[in-house]
């Protein structure tokens, strides 16, 4: 069964399913929430940056340090005799109780004569014993050691007796200095990041909530109440849209207000002379009969009838407008469907009965809903009334009553020619009428009514049918989404 959704307007079901996908996207698409992920993201690339940057400007100088008291050392060796050199380093070797430095002395064959380094470093370059070391630059090896495996900044210089002596400091210290670097400059950072957001994401509460208000408000406005405005409560840049959006609706108000005013007011000024036109009509009709003229009296009785025809117009284009001015909720009470649905089937029997038609009717009990119970009648009414009208001689109407999860639900529908799916937004429009039934009476007014009503009591209306028949759904509980 192919349905449409009216709350004023038809919205097909995969449209407005689109519609609430798309509300369901957004919510994780605000701006606000772009722009706190940018900011996550940027500030944690340069974190990360800064803390390369720091551990190598902290590595690099603790690495030149070691390096400083590497050549120190060995200008101290090349102010001692080659015979000097194994007792010196075997007595420093005795007083290290840190083991911060290692000393290698290898004969040209790469015997070791003395020290704790038990091999010469592969690919350590070895200077001159008779040069200054000013330039001298260590290099990072993993020493190969009986028992351990220290990282150390190694030198090496080759004496003029060809004898290597290779000088190396643990880089124990540095190690321990980047790796607690790294764990404060981390947890640092990582606190810092979290109050970063905290403090974003409580900054962007008030903006969340003025834009909330602001939806909430536009969702009403959206729905026909003209006098709702856009909260006002900072010095922004939304404040500023506010006050321009504010002015907007003061002006789109102030000038529908005159439109309506003048449409209403000629409504009613031409409502006057309309009677009397008919009243005259009548009176010569009298007249008209009383001469026997019978050509006379047909003519008359057609002004008459379009006479009436255009007074009715009026009526319902006035009802129409009253609606539509009422304010929201002013009238609602708690009513009661089963009751209302009954009153509205012993109403209309007769009409039923004279065109042969089979009026069936059931209800279940459903809840009170809050509502205008005279409005509701007029639109249930108007629904009724339609589909009595349009259903052919010996056919079937039917009015059903149900309880469905959400609320009450008033199903309407006959066999009659039907309301094609192009057309179902256009016959809530005043004046259109479906071309099958543009031979029948009628002003083109109902649904127009009908529409009004629903609009007021935010329920959903649907339009539905076959190629023969129309059916009518009233889900009978609000749908503004505010």
């Amino acid at each position: 069964m192919d349905f449409g959704k009216v709350r004023g307007t038809v919205i097909s079901p995969d449209t407005q399913s689109a519609t609430s996908a798309r509300r369901s996207v957004q919510r994780w698409h605000t701006t606000t929430f772009r722009w706190l992920s940018a900011y996550a993201a940027i500030f944690t690339l340069c974190f990360m940056a800064l803390l390369g940057f720091l551990e190598y400007s902290v590595g690099t100088a603790m690495e030149r340090e070691a390096d400083s008291g590497i050549r120190w050392q060995m200008r101290y060796f090349d102010s001692k005799s080659d015979d000097q050199i194994a007792p010196i380093i075997d007595r420093r070797l005795e007083r290290e109780n840190r083991h911060t430095n290692y000393y290698g002395l290898f004969a040209p064959d790469g015997h070791r004569l003395a020290g704790d380094i038990v091999s010469i470093p592969a690919g350590l370059k070895f200077e001159r014993a008779d040069e200054s070391h000013s330039a001298s630059t260590g290099r990072t090896l993993v020493l190969e050691q009986n028992d351990t495996t220290p990282t150390v900044r190694v030198m090496g210089e080759t004496r003029d007796n060809g004898v290597q002596l290779v000088i190396g400091r643990s880089l124990a210290d540095v190690r321990h200095v980047r790796d607690e670097l790294t764990k404060a400059l981390i947890a640092g950072g990582v606190l810092c990041l979290v109050i970063s957001l905290g403090t974003g994401l409580l900054l962007s509460l008030r903006q969340m909530r003025r834009v909330a208000d602001m939806r909430r408000v536009t969702t009403r406005i959206a729905n026909g109440d003209l006098a709702q405005r856009l909260p006002m409560g900072g010095r922004d840049e939304l404040d500023m849209l506010c006050h321009l959006v504010n002015h907007m609706l003061d002006e789109v108000e102030r000038l529908m207000n005159e439109v309506k005013g003048a449409c209403d007011g000629i409504a009613h000024d031409l409502r006057t002379p309309l009677v009397r036109l008919r009243l005259q009509l009548a009176n010569l009709a009298e007249r008209v009969r009383a001469g026997g003229d019978d050509v006379s009296n047909s003519l008359i009785a057609g002004a008459r009838s379009e006479a009436d025809s255009i007074i009715e117009r009026f009526g319902a284009m006035l009802r129409i407008s009253e609606i539509g001015a009422l304010q929201r909720r002013s009238g609602f009470d708690s009513v009661s469907l089963p009751t209302l649905v009954e009153e509205l089937c012993d109403l209309y029997q007769p009409l039923a009965e004279e065109k042969s038609i089979n009026l069936r009717s059931s209800t279940e009990h459903v809840e009170h809903i809050f509502a205008d119970r005279a409005l509701l009648f007029e639109a249930f009414s108007n629904l009724l009334d339609n589909a009595i009208k349009f259903a052919p001689v010996g056919g079937d109407v039917s009015v059903d009553l149900c309880a469905v999860r959400n609320g009450p639900q008033l199903v309407i529908a006959d066999n009659g020619p039907g309301i094609p799916v192009g057309e179902r937004n256009a016959v809530l429009n005043r004046f259109y009428r479906v071309e099958q039934t543009r031979h029948m009476p009628g002003t083109g007014l109902g649904l127009g009514i009908v529409s009004a009503i629903i609009r007021l009591h935010d329920f959903e209306l649907r339009i539905g049918g076959e190629d023969r028949g129309t059916i009518i759904t009233v889900n009978c509980w609000p749908h503004n989404l505010q």
